[in-house]
């Protein structure tokens, strides 16, 4: 019985924990699903490629990292907020932090022949399609800007 009670005391501080967690967020502030870029995948038949473009607004393109494992495009990176000395928010919709984005690929993508850019927020990869299936390993690709 006093095992349980004291279940139901540390349930109870947890709860209040939570509580006053809850008050001190602004009010107009909604829970952040945290930044997950929005992706658009198509192919081109002249040359045979997969095209994938990824919206990347406010993030360092030095801060992404894209690697192909087997048949996944991996995408990953952070968003920064702007340091800002001194405001108080009235509002805050714009999402920060780490992103992670992975993306089955078509069979035969040539990733050692993948190239990225990025331009205006904008990451355009280009992975060429081989007409022979390729081995499955471990590949980065750079991003430069344009």
């Amino acid at each position: 019985m006093a095992g349980t009670r004291r279940h139901i005391g540390d349930l109870q501080g947890e709860i209040h924990d939570l509580f006053a967690e809850l008050w001190q967020m602004p009010r107009f502030a909604a829970p952040r699903r945290g930044f997950l870029p929005q992706c658009d995948c198509y192919q081109t038949e002249d040359p045979p490629t997969l095209h994938v473009v990824v919206e990347l607004p406010g993030v360092d393109p030095s801060s992404v990292q894209l690697v192909v494992s087997g048949r996944v495009l991996v995408i990953a990176g952070s968003r920064v907020p702007p340091e800002v000395r001194g405001a108080r928010y009235q509002q805050m919709e714009i999402e920060y932090g780490a992103f992670q984005r992975r993306l089955e690929l078509a069979e035969g993508v040539d990733a050692g022949g993948a190239r990225a850019t990025y331009d205006a927020g904008m990451l355009r990869i280009e992975l060429p399609l081989a007409r022979v299936a390729l081995a499955r390993h471990r590949v980065p690709i750079d991003v430069r800007e344009r």
